[in-house]
């Protein structure tokens, strides 16, 4: 059953397609009176369009392209109201379209289909005639053999896929039978991308040869050279035969197309270059000893060779004798005096910039550890000096602050300026380098020997526990594993001892005990821990007091601070506030907050500062007007203060991580997770005779 055919339900750039002629006379000339001239008819079912396209032929001489753009074409007189649609194509029949005659020969699958479907019937398809002009430029062709025949290599394809791939092998030539010969290292590449090979020479320093670009620069390397090398010019791709000579009409060559002259070498290629074989480099025989990963990679995917195994061509390399280093002379640093013995010219030491940019202050992370120290001395005096040693940890420095107290007959201030300490009892004049104090060696309890000053760490604040916490791996006194090793390897008669000592400091049942007595306890045993792993000890164990701090007393200390140092800056300070207040709500972040305050340089501890901005920080966000009232010593003056206040957020108030911090310690806990004890929530003395 035939199917209507309605125009514009068919999908866009939908078309029928047939193969048509059409004859063109050709006057004036006496090789042709006509022409035969092939085209494609397309019929687009959307609209009832067609469009005549003729294909292009090479030297065709004509316009050729787009006979007839795309749109309704109306039939030919006395119908030139109508246009052609669908039903008027069919195969074997003329169509005339705008005066031009066209006989439409074949159709593709498609069209074919589709006309059937429509109840077409369709006639067999006929051939196109020939031109007479056309089958005799054909023949002319064919019969014209040009003096340079063209023929195509192509090498383009190995290119693309190859280029930028090196095979690179290993190889030595053993030139020992020559006068003078020993043998040489060569390292030969093989580029995939048009078969040539490369070889470079290893020059080894003090060899006494002249370092030249290459031993063999890159070409086709073939397999069996003559004798004799040919000179530039004497193979060329091409052989030329002398016809004749004569006096009258010249010298006259043609090209020889059967190459009967023409000389057949081998080349290397990948194949012929294996772990073990030989190349025949002009005369010379060069073994391949070994190759890269790439190499390998390369035949075991292509070739499946699995076998690689490099061959010993040259001795193991002599052990480098010790450079002897000349003792220290009293000049300049030691890493100095060392840089001058390394090279005729002395460079400057180099330093650790890594561990600088790692260790160094980065934001409130400022990477310095402080301790409260004392002097290890029998002066009376000196034995109530309190001293402040921070360690920097970007570069290994030390320095030695001393906490000015009243009365004491001792000015304060900066007792040892920054630097790195040589460890005490170390010949001056020696060829090794000197060890320094580094930070495993401060810990609560150490003792270090400064400027021949014996100085015994007391306490450290909370960012140095912190710290060395955090990087137990670094820091053995802070590593609760270790500390636990210890307490494991107490025998079992005094871990039973311990245990009943700790229920009998407890009689109250609570589950907690002074610090005191468990550091009494622990000091006492013979465990080897010290006063630093005690301490975090106590600390994983503590029951933390936060000892609260009045506001209007620190705020009292910062405005009498602010005015010892005459500081005036304060509206400059709210103006900066504002503008960084994008959304005007009178509050920044605490990081915004203490840029600005840095910004300023306010004069405050960094304690003190830090206390300030927790006091009136809302979340992560502060009222900055209630600080900057707060701190205003010109418009809202505090009572004074007394030194001992000042003092106390100062220095101390940082050291308050340590004993002073913990009060009690949970000894519950520490018996079940270090000695695995049940946890004692029934009476002591029952549990101490268990």
């Amino acid at each position: 059953m035939a199917l209507p055919f309605l125009p514009g339900n068919y999908p866009n750039k939908q078309a029928l397609c047939f193969e048509a002629y059409f004859q063109e006379a050709v006057p004036e000339t006496r090789n042709e009176t006509y022409r035969i001239r092939k085209c494609n008819i397309y019929f687009f079912l959307e609209d009832d369009t067609i469009q005549v396209v003729e294909p292009e032929y090479k030297n065709s001489g004509i316009p050729q392209g787009t006979l007839i753009r795309r749109h309704r074409i109306p039939l030919p007189p006395p119908d030139d109201d109508l246009f052609y649609n669908v039903f008027h194509f069919n195969i074997n029949q003329q169509m005339v379209l705008y005066s031009r005659t066209f006989t439409v020969t074949s159709c593709d699958s498609f069209t074919r289909n589709f006309l059937t479907k429509l109840g077409v019937r369709l006639n067999d398809p006929t051939t196109v005639p020939n031109d007479p002009y056309s089958k005799l430029r054909e023949q002319v062709e064919q019969n014209m053999k040009p003096l340079r025949p063209y023929e195509r290599r192509d090498t383009l394809k190995q290119f693309l896929d190859n280029d930028r791939k090196v095979l690179r092998f290993y190889c030595f030539w053993d030139d020992t039978e020559s006068i003078f010969g020993d043998p040489r290292e060569l390292i030969m590449h093989y580029f995939l991308a048009d078969d040539t090979i490369e070889i470079l020479e290893v020059i080894t320093p003090n060899s006494g040869r002249d370092n030249v670009p290459k031993f063999l620069r890159r070409s086709k390397l073939p397999k069996h050279p003559e004798a004799q090398m040919k000179q530039p010019g004497q193979i060329t791709d091409r052989t030329v035969l002398n016809v004749f000579a004569s006096p009258s009409q010249g010298k006259c060559y043609i090209l020889d197309s059967l190459k009967t002259g023409s000389v057949h070498e081998e080349f290397y290629k990948d194949c012929d270059l294996t772990v073990g074989g030989e190349v025949n480099v002009f005369g010379r025989r060069v073994i391949i000893a070994n190759c890269d990963d790439f190499t390998k990679d390369y035949y075991r995917s292509k070739y499946s060779i699995e076998d690689f195994t490099p061959i010993q061509y040259k001795a193991p390399a002599a052990p480098k004798p010790q450079r002897l280093v000349p003792p220290y002379n009293g000049f300049g640093s030691e890493e100095d005096s060392l840089s001058s013995c390394l090279g005729l010219l002395p460079k400057p030491p180099q330093k650790d910039f890594r561990k600088f940019i790692q260790k160094d202050r980065c934001g409130l992370d400022s990477n310095v550890l402080n301790f409260r120290a004392k002097m290890v001395t029998t002066d009376p005096v000196d034995r109530e000096r309190v001293f402040i040693i921070s360690f920097y940890l970007c570069n290994d420095s030390i320095s030695v602050f001393e906490h000015p107290q009243k009365n004491s007959g001792v000015l304060g201030g900066k007792f040892l300026e920054r630097g790195r300490v040589k460890k005490p009892c170390q010949e001056l004049f020696k060829s090794e380098l000197s060890e320094y104090f580094k930070a495993q060696d401060l810990y609560v309890g150490a003792t270090l020997c400064l400027n021949n000053k014996n100085f015994q760490l007391l306490d450290a604040d909370e960012y140095t526990f912190s710290y060395m916490e955090k990087h137990a791996e670094e820091f053995p006194k802070a590593n609760v594993g270790n500390i636990f090793s210890k307490l494991h390897s107490i025998p079992e008669e005094k871990q039973s001892e311990i245990r009943k000592f700790l229920t009998l400091s407890d009689p109250s049942n609570t589950g907690f005990i002074p610090y005191e007595s468990f550091r009494g306890l622990l000091m006492g045993l013979d465990c080897s821990l010290s006063e630093h792993e005690v301490l975090v000890l106590g600390r994983r164990f503590a029951q933390r007091e936060q000892p609260g701090v009045d506001v209007g007393l620190m705020l009292a200390v910062a405005q009498d601070l602010l005015k010892k140092k005459h500081f005036e800056e304060l509206p400059e300070m709210a103006r900066a506030f504002k503008y960084h207040d994008r959304q005007k709500t009178g509050r920044l972040s605490t990081k915004e907050t203490r840029t600005i305050c840095k910004a300023f340089q306010l004069p405050l501890p960094e304690n003190l500062l830090r206390g300030l901005l927790s006091k009136f920080a809302d979340g992560d966000e502060i009222d900055y007007h209630a600080f900057l009232a707060g701190i205003n010593w010109l418009e809202h003056p505090a009572p004074p203060v007394m030194a001992e206040d000042i003092l106390k957020f100062d220095v101390n108030a940082r050291f308050d991580a340590g004993e002073a911090a913990v009060k009690n310690l949970n000894y519950s806990a520490l018996l079940e997770e270090v000695f695995s004890f049940p946890p004692n929530n029934g009476d002591p003395t029952t549990a101490t005779t268990t």
